[in-house]
């Protein structure tokens, strides 16, 4: 572990003028993800800003009739929300379906956001990782790669985002609001995350020294028709294999709108606008859901130990899709 100052920010235009002095500064909340990297030497900050004063911990709604979830709202304030839980269920279930109720007390929004992807050779730094050290080759792809992204993926990169709460975000069309030392700017969460490319060491579009704020969740309204289905090794305490997000609006039996996110899959959580248009006006059946299923999944390409995840990111977004239509029963 290196040397690092540390310093509580009593404000956000001091938090990112603190952030701004300093390239390898990083702001601090809940620390659930950034303690892990700091003590496996994955993450070493020079300048460590606490966050956890500022008056960014607060629920409101919007005046167009969206939620505002403020940055350093726990997971599980958020989960257990009224409003959340009333008109956002997908939400809430998907931030329970993911790490431990002692974590959820801790972790918050923005946090959640900004954790890093996984993936064995991206902890262990004995081991060649384009993501820690640029250059430095990707160990996954010929190595132990079982949890590894079938989407998106890069010759440089194939580790997949671990959180639950962005990939139903991403189903909800979330805005992402930031603040840094060119101002204020909003990113929808669609363009916050991005794919390794060339520079899988970059996570997200936060440029140095902005913070998140907040994140806006639209007034679209998917509270009758949801489902979250999170497929994983053990039953509780466990990253998604594949994890689907899944949200409609019907009239009678016919699909209005269709919102799909999968997530365990790819670098982000993963969408495709054009593949849920081919459920619009549409009835809600397992045959049309199979055809859905397969335009999410174009180009979806295994590495060896991870391939049969194409096959059950298939058959669980049916499954999903069919609960979140109601024909099955939600678990």
């Amino acid at each position: 572990m290196n040397r690092f100052t540390y310093e509580k920010a009593q404000d956000v235009p001091s938090a990112v003028e603190a952030a701004a002095k300093s390239p390898a500064a990083q702001f601090i909340a809940g620390g659930t993800n950034l303690v892990d990297l700091i003590k496996e030497n994955v993450a070493r900050p020079e300048r460590l800003i606490d966050v956890t004063r500022l008056p960014l911990n607060q629920i409101e709604e919007r005046p167009g009739g969206g939620l505002s979830i403020g940055a350093l709202v726990t997971n599980a304030d958020t989960a257990y929300h009224a409003q959340v839980e009333r008109r956002y269920p997908l939400l809430s279930k998907a931030i329970l379906a993911g790490a431990s109720a002692q974590l959820r007390n801790m972790a918050t929004t923005g946090g959640n956001l900004l954790q890093r992807t996984r993936c064995y050779y991206f902890y262990d730094t004995g081991t060649p990782c384009n993501k820690r050290e640029p250059g430095a080759g990707c160990g996954a792809l010929t190595g132990n790669n079982r949890i590894h992204a079938i989407l998106g993926t890069s010759e440089h990169c194939i580790a997949t985002h671990p959180s639950d709460m962005c990939v139903a975000m991403a189903a909800l069309d979330a805005r992402i609001h930031m603040t840094g030392p060119q101002g204020q700017r909003t990113l929808p969460i669609a363009d916050f995350h991005r794919l390794p490319g060339d520079t899988p060491e970059r996570d997200t579009n936060l440029q140095p020294g902005e913070l998140i704020t907040a994140v806006e969740l639209p007034p679209e309204d998917f509270s009758q028709h949801h489902a979250y289905l999170k497929l994983r090794d053990r039953q509780s305490y466990a990253f998604a294999l594949v994890s689907v997000a899944a949200a409609l609006q019907l009239d009678g039996d016919t699909i209005r709108q269709a919102r799909i996110a999968l997530g365990g899959v790819a670098h982000k959580p993963w969408r495709s606008p054009e593949a849920e248009a081919l459920l619009v006006g549409k009835p809600a059946t397992r045959e049309h859901f199979q055809t859905v299923a397969d335009a999410l999944l174009q180009g979806a390409r295994g590495h060896g130990d991870n391939t049969f995840k194409i096959e059950l990111a298939r058959r669980a977004i049916v499954r999903a899709l069919s609960r979140a239509a109601g024909l099955e029963p939600h678990s």
